[in-house]
């Protein structure tokens, strides 16, 4: 019998996995604009989300969160970042970005980090200053590189932090939170969808059924992996989550380099190492900082 953790682990292997895969799949859908299957991927997480949270029995506190005004604002802002973020990464993956969208995920955390001290007020230790410096130095080599800073991977980063800037604050748990947001952004969508197909000016019905499918399963590969990690959550110690968030960019690096023979070279090594570097030092640091806690602060 396979214990909690060990249930966890495959829990986040397969979240993770699935996230960093997830460039091969947009590639699929390489045919259809970006927005057009930004905004198929609303409508179909949508549904699959509504089944989800009906399952979950949680169907109640999500229809009371409709009549709160606070809560419609704070969810509507939070749809229109995670929009901009599935829409980015979308034209990015299909635009022959894949790296740069790698690096934008492997930046996020300590994007966060410096969020929390500003927002939050939060204090950090000398290590992580260290490795934040470390990882602005790597950002700026990268801006020499390139010309001009990054813009993928910082509007990733960026965008994907203030996100979760506003979900700390939001009072819906994470299936139900995203159940709201998802159908505030499915409004529009559907109207625009339902007005391209009546039209016929929209690929789905019109590009075959592998094409429409592939429109459809972006709503399951949007939500399953948010279930799977929501589950490994609850079974991981953080620190061990917290390690395995970087097996998607990995992923996602590899097959940009490997799979589609994204350009990478020396330079872009130099900067992409010393990012490397600050993660691994941040990610060490915080370890080590949680084992010196008593066990009751840490758990």
């Amino acid at each position: 019998m396979i214990s909690t953790r060990g249930r966890g682990l495959w829990y986040a292997f397969g979240a993770y996995g699935l996230w960093g895969l997830l460039p091969i799949y947009w590639k699929w859908l390489q045919v259809v604009p970006a927005f057009e299957i930004l905004l198929h991927r609303m409508v179909w997480s949508l549904l699959f989300l509504l089944a989800m949270v009906y399952a979950a029995g949680r169907w109640q506190g999500l229809r009371e969160s409709v009549g709160n005004r606070r809560t419609l604002a704070l969810y509507a802002a939070a749809a229109l970042l995670l929009s901009g973020n599935w829409w980015l990464y979308i034209w990015a993956v299909n635009a022959g970005f894949i790296v740069e969208t790698s690096l934008g995920y492997f930046v996020n955390p300590l994007v966060n980090v410096v969020l929390g001290v500003i927002i939050f007020r939060e204090r950090l230790r000398p290590g992580q200053w260290t490795a934040i410096l470390l990882a602005a130095a790597g950002v700026a080599f990268l801006t020499w590189v390139y010309g001009q800073p990054p813009w993928i991977s910082l509007g990733l980063a960026f965008s994907f932090a203030f996100y979760g800037v506003i979900k700390k604050i939001a009072p819906l748990g994470a299936s139900e939170g995203l159940t709201l947001e998802t159908a505030l952004m499915s409004v529009p969508a559907s109207a625009v969808l339902v007005y391209w197909w009546t039209t016929g000016t929209g690929s789905f019905g019109s590009l075959g059924p592998r094409i429409d499918l592939l429109l459809v399963g972006a709503g399951a590969t949007t939500a399953l992996p948010l279930v799977w990690f929501a589950a490994a959550a609850r079974r991981l110690p953080l620190s061990i989550v917290g390690v395995m968030q970087y097996i998607a960019p990995t992923v996602q690096f590899l097959i940009g380099v490997l799979l589609y023979g994204e350009p990478f070279d020396l330079h872009r090594l130099v900067g992409f190492a010393i990012i490397w570097t600050a993660l691994v030092l941040f990610t060490a640091e915080g370890v080590w900082a949680r084992g010196r806690l008593p066990a009751a602060s840490r758990s």
